[in-house]
């Protein structure tokens, strides 16, 4: 089936601004990028009028939390992706803090054929480093490999040991592939549920310091450099992790990098009060290490934004702070969050954000997607970049609607989302 793609403006880097194109699809595939001054002959090929709307490379989030198996009730495969499309995402790598954890060729053979029958974006599991992600024995990497996982990590737990973890990263490096780590030292954060700074401070609360983060980034890099691994960080909140991590690139180490937007746009000065909403993991830190990840964004110390789409129930957040779970929902709201915050401002270009979205997350991980470019898959999104609104948590596509952001007015929202020629998302068909 042909489709084509008419009158969308595409950003190009070398004027610094958007060029109207026309693009056709063929096969799955980019077949053909022509000037928007150019008529095509359509034919009978399905047509989409990308009039006055941004298309670009499908949108990637190399951190989320689908929740299946096991906790179906917080959100699945089938909403997840759905969510992810609404939000303009076309590739996704799921955790696997699942209930079996994805720590077995079955549970990852599982995600991979539940998303051929019931989603709607690609999917990319990642497999547990440890057994159960419990810290105490590897898992088989070569069977999770072969079974399609993507890399090893215990997101949600940091890896205590640091055997453990120089162990995982010579096993990984042999098998040429990467290592991607919570960094969490639990001795320093056990029953604590916010920041070090000032909402602790004004609450009369212990608060988790920024130390917790920045020790397991600075293990974890000095065992990088001696295995050669590829070491992925996830969500970086702190400015002592950045300066290890720009230290730890400074001297050749295969370090890269990832951030949230709400840790780009919120501080723990943000807070309202003890709201569930806001409590996330790692937590909202100070004003300084807001600019601080914020810079390293800008200069390339973190390589690309993700989104940690983190669901729960609304029973589960309505529980006290001491008792309800970390994280927020994000695949909705990280495009029009950014834009609005940096592309609209003049701090960030849009082919800047865009890149941290899609061509920075493909190169680091090594996948095909995220280039806007003839022979590329085509997996596309078109975003309105003047259609403003309020986030609306109840209209979300996610079973879950935890976030700080409803209310929030934001510009810039996805409209159409395009998975290998298909289209998986249209807000006008919803």
């Amino acid at each position: 089936m042909t489709l084509w793609i008419l009158n969308g403006n595409v950003w190009d880097e070398a004027s610094g601004g958007l060029l109207n194109k026309h693009v056709r699809v063929e096969a799955g595939q980019i077949a053909e990028i022509i000037d928007g001054a150019n008529t095509p002959d359509t034919g009978s090929a399905e047509v989409i009028d990308a009039a006055g709307k941004l298309l670009s490379a499908g949108l990637i989030d190399m951190h989320v939390h689908l929740r299946d198996p096991g906790f179906e009730y917080k959100e699945d495969i089938a909403t997840g992706t759905r969510s992810a499309a609404k939000g303009g995402f076309t590739t996704i790598a799921c955790m696997p803090n699942t209930r079996p954890s994805t720590d077995t060729p079955e549970t990852v053979k599982y995600i991979l054929d539940k998303n051929a029958n019931e989603g709607v974006v690609r999917v990319l599991p990642y497999a547990a480093i440890t057994k159960n992600q419990l810290g105490r024995e590897l898992t088989d990497f070569a069977a999770l490999k072969e079974a399609g996982a993507i890399g090893f990590t215990d997101d949600g737990v940091g890896v205590q040991s640091a055997q453990m973890m120089k162990d995982a990263m010579t096993l990984a490096q042999s098998m040429d592939m990467p290592v991607i780590a919570h960094c969490e030292d639990n001795t320093l954060v056990e029953g604590l549920f916010f920041s070090e700074g000032e909402f602790a401070r004004k609450n009369g609360l212990k608060g988790i310091p920024n130390e917790s983060e920045a020790i397991h980034v600075g293990r974890d890099a000095l065992l990088a450099e001696t295995t050669g691994v590829h070491y992925h960080v996830c969500h970086v909140s702190t400015e002592q992790s950045v300066r290890l991590i720009r230290l730890a690139k400074s001297i050749g180490v295969r370090i890269t990098a990832e951030v949230c937007p709400h840790h780009l746009v919120l501080s723990d000065e943000d807070i309202p009060g003890l709201d569930t909403n806001w409590k996330m993991n790692p937590p909202l830190r100070t004003p300084r290490d807001v600019q601080a990840v914020i810079e390293a964004l800008e200069d390339g110390t973190i390589d690309m934004i993700v989104t940690d789409h983190a669901p729960h129930s609304a029973e589960e957040k309505a529980r006290e702070i001491q008792l309800a779970p970390f994280g927020i929902v994000g695949f909705e709201t990280a495009f029009p969050l950014l834009y609005t915050k940096f592309v609209l401002t003049g701090k960030w270009t849009l082919g800047f954000l865009l890149q941290r979205m899609t061509s920075d997350p493909a190169r680091v991980f090594r996948l095909p997607t995220g280039r806007l470019e003839q022979g590329a898959p085509a997996d596309l999104t078109l975003i309105d970049l003047n259609s403003e609104r309020a986030v609306d948590p109840s209209t979300f596509a996610s079973k879950s609607n935890n976030t700080p952001f409803g209310g929030w007015k934001l510009q810039g929202w996805p409209v159409t989302t395009i998975v290998n020629g298909a289209v998986v998302y249209s807000e006008s068909a919803n």
